[in-house]
């Protein structure tokens, strides 16, 4: 008791310190329940988009991106900075591009207190548009800094921005791919996405030996309103907790909103946004001095009965939508899994320091879908890869639909979620005949390892019925203790459909190796 008056003290004389900052002081216990409820009965009404409160003098006929560039938070107004705490918050001015204000509380264990707009907070140089701006418009979102990399230093740890999307880094990490609250609709070809939106936020005030964080929010859209937990602890991999609780709205609410939207039909819990432009395995080759750029390079899917698959990245000529059924999940997730300088050759990106993301589930999650959706992209501008899971049932109309889970942020040097992997994938012309493809996949690890020539592995592969494997051949590679299997595939005449193959290394009955799944389209 005598800590929660000490913090509930520190509040009130550093509000009145800050005057301004803070609304009133009221006495709540915020948990995820707390802001359920608060989601539950915005999910009883038609959708309000924020952006009807956005200040026009911060609309984007208004607010450019040159003018948008001017405006500097002012990193000594960090929220938590004054008290030395662990933690430090900056945020994000709205405008430009993030048209939807989003409004920020601070907790204590019993206490909330809303933080307001406050312009001091950011250096406007030259721009004079401080007074047009209300003090309860809300921020575009916000980022958090902890002496990740050094105790010296403050480090960006993540950061939470546009729409659901938010990004983490762990120790040693570069900004990549992204991670989602709720993806609605994605990849489908008979309709347009839905993106939801964090609303509302309320940030733990940690105490100043805390290690983690905690977060809530509320998540809207068209179709459901939802609340989210997220807990953060930063390390090598930093790891977050995610629970969350969504109530989707009756057909009648939404149709008030969007008279041509239907409920969605894909709905994606765990959803992660990256980009891949090209790599080893590209067969559309672009004009560029490096070998390769891409923040994720593969999907990896562990089932529940144990079976891991390694499914490489492709930028498509066309959106391709593939779906992975499973009765259970025991995890999934974009990696970055080649970490060699060479590989990109970039001093700017860094793209051997993106952090991989890892989802893994909290009980059983049941039967659904892996979704690998990619699009196609001609610069590394477009996130153009989306992955998630979508159950087979769909959640009903305002019941509370629950689920849970933890985002690994990783490099994998302190985490390992396949030893013996593929490592590479490369496809080109059968120079023999111009309408085979071959592909050379090298598989290594602990197991691989202890193998001779005189005891090679067997080669499991299979195709699609539209095509057929004509060749299948292992050979050690002596430089670097590698397996690769040569394969051969040949299209049936006149097939434009695209062809799925796997692989896997077996010596006897025992499966050595993960499944290399592959999903090639005719040129």
């Amino acid at each position: 008791m005598k800590r929660v008056w000490h913090w509930l003290i520190i509040i009130l004389v550093v509000g009145g310190m800050r005057g301004g900052v803070f609304a009133k002081l009221e006495s709540v216990e915020v948990t995820l329940d707390y802001v359920a409820r608060k989601a539950e009965q915005r999910a009883q009404k038609p959708f309000r988009s924020p952006r009807a409160d956005l200040p026009a003098v911060l609309r984007a006929d208004k607010l450019d991106y040159d003018k948008y560039r001017e405006i500097e938070f002012r990193h000594d107004k960090a929220l938590w900075a004054e008290e030395k705490l662990p933690f430090h918050v900056e945020f994000f001015h709205p405008g430009y591009l993030y048209q939807e204000p989003v409004h920020v509380n601070e907790f204590t264990l019993t206490h909330v207190q809303a933080i307001r707009f406050v312009q001091h907070f950011f250096n406007y140089r030259t721009l004079d548009i401080q007074k047009q701006i209300p003090t309860d418009t809300g921020y575009a979102g916000f980022k958090l800094l902890c002496p990740l990399n050094n105790t010296e230093r403050w480090d960006e740890l993540g950061a939470f921005l546009g729409a659901s999307y938010f990004r983490l880094l762990g120790k040693g990490q570069r900004y990549g791919q992204s991670a989602r609250g709720l993806a609605l609709d994605c990849g489908e070809f008979d309709r347009p996405e839905e993106f939801p939106i964090f609303t509302d936020w309320w940030l733990g005030k940690p105490h100043r030996d805390d290690t983690d964080l905690r977060l809530y929010a509320i998540l809207d859209s068209v179709s459901c309103a939802g609340a989210f937990a997220f807990v953060i602890r930063p390390g090598e991999t930093t790891i977050a907790d995610v629970e969350a609780v969504l109530f989707f709205r009756e057909p009648k609410d939404i149709k008030a909103v969007d008279a041509q939207r239907k409920p969605p039909g894909t709905i994606g819990l765990a959803p992660l946004t990256s980009m891949f432009w090209f790599g080893a395995a590209s067969e559309r080759k672009f004009s560029d001095y490096r070998p390769a750029v891409h923040d994720s390079d593969g999907l990896l899917i562990r089932m529940e009965n144990g079976e891991v698959l390694w499914r490489p990245l492709v930028n498509p000529a066309t959106m391709r939508h593939q779906r992975f059924a499973t009765t259970g999940i025991r995890g999934f997730g974009l990696l970055q899994r080649d970490r060699d300088f060479s590989t990109y050759e970039d001093l700017f990106n860094q793209y051997q320091q993106v952090p991989s993301v890892w989802v893994e589930s909290h009980g059983r999650w049941g039967e659904g879908d892996i979704h690998l959706v990619e699009l196609a992209t001609h610069y590394e501008g477009l996130d153009n890869i989306v992955a998630f899971w979508s159950p087979k049932e769909k959640p009903k109309p305002m019941q509370p639909y629950r689920f849970a889970y933890t985002l690994y942020w990783t490099r994998e040097t302190d985490l390992k979620l396949s030893q013996n992997r593929v490592l590479a994938t490369r496809v080109g012309v059968d120079p023999r005949d111009p309408k085979r493809r071959q592909f050379a996949v090298d598989f290594g690890g602990p197991r691989l390892g202890e193998l001779t020539d005189r005891t090679p592995p067997q080669a499991i592969a299979s195709c699609s019925s539209n095509a057929g494997i004509v060749e299948n051949q292992v050979f050690r590679n002596p430089y670097d203790n590698r397996w690769r299997v040569m394969l051969k595939l040949e299209p049936k005449p006149e097939n434009k459909d695209p062809v799925d193959l796997r692989c896997t290394l077996k010596r006897g009955e025992e499966v050595l190796t993960e499944t290399w799944t592959y999903h090639w389209s005719p040129p």
